[in-house]
Formats: C-alpha cells, sequence, structure tokens
C-alpha cells in the first residue's frame, strides 16, 4: 500500500464529487494505491482556500498550471468546463501525469483529437469521467450482452433527458451559450458511450439538433435543446437515440433498451439499482421482463453494501471510476474509457453536428487502436 498525490482542478460539483470519491475510494475498496488529496485549484486563490478546506486538501491554488507543475501532485483529476480540458490534460502529459478527464473531453472535435495524441504519446493512465455506464445495474447489462444472454443484439433505444430547461422562462446561462455546453454536447456523449459499451461501435448515423426556445431572459441561446438520431452500428444493429434538456418531467432520464434475438434488456437511471430483463424462453403465458434488483453478485455492489437492493447511489459511480483509475495507475494497463475511447463518442457528436447541418446519413470515422 502506498500514497498518490491527487490534484483536482475544479471545485464546483465535479471537482467536489471527484474530491469526495478520492477521500473515500481506498476504504471501500482497499485499494493498494491510497490517494492524498495533494491540492485543489479553482478560479481564484479565495475560491481555492474554501474548497480545501471543505474537502480536505492539503493546499489550494488559483492557478491550475501550478497544480500540473508541482511534483507532490502525482495524478490529475479535471473537473472544469470544457474549454479547459485540452490545455490541461496535454500539460499533465507532458509531464508523465495520469490524467482522469471529465466528458466531455473538450469543446470540440478538434480537442479530443489533440488530448487523445496526446494520452498516446505519454503512455501513462488516462480515463474519461462516464460515471453512469459504471452502475452496478449497467455493468451487469454489458455482461449479459458479451455473454450473449439475449442472443445478437438487433436494436438499440437510448435517450438522456432531462428538464432543467423546460420552462421557456429560465434564465440564459452559460449552458445556454456554445455547442460544447448544449444537449448535444453534455448531455448526448453520455447515452452515446453506453451505446458503445452495450452495442460496439456506430457505422453510420443521421441526426437532427434544435433549439426549442431560442430566446430566454437574459439574451439569445446559441446552442441546442434536443437531438435525434438514428444509427447503423457496425455489427448490424439498428439504433436510435433521442436527448433533451427540455424534457418536462425527466429528471435523469438515462435509459436504454437493447433487444437481441432471445431477449432484451431495459434500463432507466431514475431507479439506477434495477434491471430489467426478458428472456425468451418458457411457455409463453409465463414469459414477461423480470426485474432483477442489484446486489452483491454484481459488479462494484459489494464494497458498499452486503444486501441487495439496498442500493448504490451517483457519488458511488464515481468512486468506482476512482477505483478503475487508480487500478489503471497500478498496473499499467487502460481501463475503459480511455481517451481514444472517449474521442470515437466526440466522433459520433461531430457526425450528429454535421448531418442536421446538410440532412444527410453521416459514416462515423473508426478511431485507430
Amino acid at each position: 500500500m502506498r500514497e498518490i498525490g491527487i490534484g483536482v482542478v475544479g471545485g464546483g460539483y465535479m471537482g467536489k464529487a471527484h474530491s469526495v470519491a478520492m477521500s473515500a475510494v481506498g476504504a471501500v475498496f482497499d485499494t493498494t494505491l491510497r490517494p492524498r488529496l495533494e491540492m485543489i485549484s479553482a478560479r481564484s486563490e479565495e475560491a481555492a482556500e474554501a474548497y480545501r478546506r471543505a474537502f480536505g486538501f492539503r493546499r489550494g491554488t488559483g492557478d491550475w498550471r501550478r497544480l500540473v507543475d508541482d511534483p507532490a501532485v502525482e495524478a490529475i483529476v479535471i473537473a472544469t468546463p470544457q474549454a479547459l480540458h485540452r490545455d490541461i490534460a496535454e500539460a499533465a502529459f507532458a509531464l508523465g501525469k495520469p490524467v482522469l478527464c471529465e466528458k466531455p473531453m473538450g469543446a470540440s472535435l478538434e480537442d479530443a483529437e489533440a488530448m487523445a495524441a496526446a494520452a498516446d504519446g505519454s503512455a501513462v493512465a488516462n480515463m474519461v469521467g462516464y460515471n453512469y455506464i459504471r452502475t452496478p445495474a449497467s455493468q451487469y447489462a454489458r455482461k449479459l450482452i458479451a455473454d450473449s444472454a439475449i442472443g445478437t443484439v438487433t436494436w438499440f433505444r437510448g435517450e438522456h433527458t432531462e428538464d432543467f430547461y423546460a420552462d421557456p422562462e429560465a434564465p440564459a446561462s452559460w449552458r445556454t451559450s456554445g455547442v460544447a455546453n448544449g444537449t448535444i454536447g453534455d448531455l448526448a456523449p453520455h447515452m452515446i458511450n453506453a451505446a458503445l459499451a452495450l452495442v460496439g461501435p456506430v457505422k453510420s448515423l443521421i441526426a437532427e439538433v434544435e433549439t426549442v426556445h431560442a430566446e430566454r431572459p437574459g439574451g439569445a441561446v446559441t446552442n441546442d435543446d434536443q437531438a435525434q438520431l438514428m444509427c447503423r452500428f457496425a455489427n448490424g444493429a439498428m439504433g436510435q437515440m433521442h436527448f433533451s434538456r427540455v424534457a418536462t418531467g425527466r429528471k435523469m432520464g438515462y435509459a436504454y433498451e437493447v433487444h437481441g434475438t432471445r431477449g432484451a434488456i431495459r434500463f432507466d437511471q431514475e431507479d439506477q439499482n434495477a434491471l430489467w430483463l426478458y428472456s425468451a424462453e418458457g411457455p409463453d403465458a409465463a414469459r414477461g421482463f423480470r426485474k432483477i434488483l442489484a446486489g452483491p453478485e454484481h459488479p462494484d455492489f459489494l464494497p458498499f453494501c452486503q444486501g441487495p437492493g439496498h442500493g448504490t447511489g451517483y457519488q458511488d459511480q464515481i468512486i468506482i471510476e476512482a477505483k478503475d483509475f487508480l487500478a489503471a495507475i497500478e498496473t499499467g494497463q487502460p481501463v475503459w474509457p480511455t481517451f481514444r475511447d472517449g474521442l470515437e463518442v466526440q466522433r459520433i457528436v461531430s457526425a450528429a453536428l454535421e448531418s442536421s447541418r446538410t440532412k444527410t446519413w453521416q459514416d462515423v470515422l473508426p478511431v485507430s487502436p
């Protein structure tokens, strides 16, 4: 067992989540590497000091470059807005420091390509923070599909829908400016990542991206409120996805349904400790979806709780991420999703935007190994 100095860039919503995760992961998973909260950075010295006290870091700074350059900071978590991801990641990789970067990887496809190249050149651990696919239930769904429990996958439907901007009178903010902060840039990557994890690479797609409320109190909206796409996966399966921040009534609508030749799977993040499985077996009168409650027999559940049905939560997903990141650092073996996997998501987002602009099907270029 040894300590590793962790630096977290950004102290807001996700900065707090990652800081708490790094504090807890050693106890929860009995990791060989034990994080030491070495330094946190924020937009000002005052904010950094407040986060330092609140989260338990040794030091704080208003300059992320100072954090990256500090020799006591051995691994870095990026939890800033997307526009800063590339500069921070490239600086860290240049020093040979492992990076866990929040999704999406950058503010553009160009950013993502540069970050993936920097990660490849550094040969150190790198990972993108797609937390929702790490729930025990979704990990189990992924295993069932990989094990052909539902046969050959023929169809996928996924959505990431929320309603935090459903009210047209909700004021404009940073979220309503710039493609990277719109629904296709912010929410869509989560479900696209899930589709890649569950079904595999996307070969081609056609998409629509639109702004529902073009004006809000405080200014014009320059990005999208919702988007939809149809796709064809490389394995031949059909798919469709929908993303929205104006889906009235939806709070955490990260949901998917996967059909196969011998069964089907359904999942909804608003009930994240349950997975619905249909098996095409037995008499018709007895068939139907059955609810499976997440429990100790499912991936990464037991370290949190010994009782099935007791459940894990949002923060636990981030702790699981921290465990996987530490494992990648310790073993030197890549842990999914790497920056190359994150780049694959960004290529699909880029293709969807181009498809919406041209009203045509777009091929999705594969990411080289």
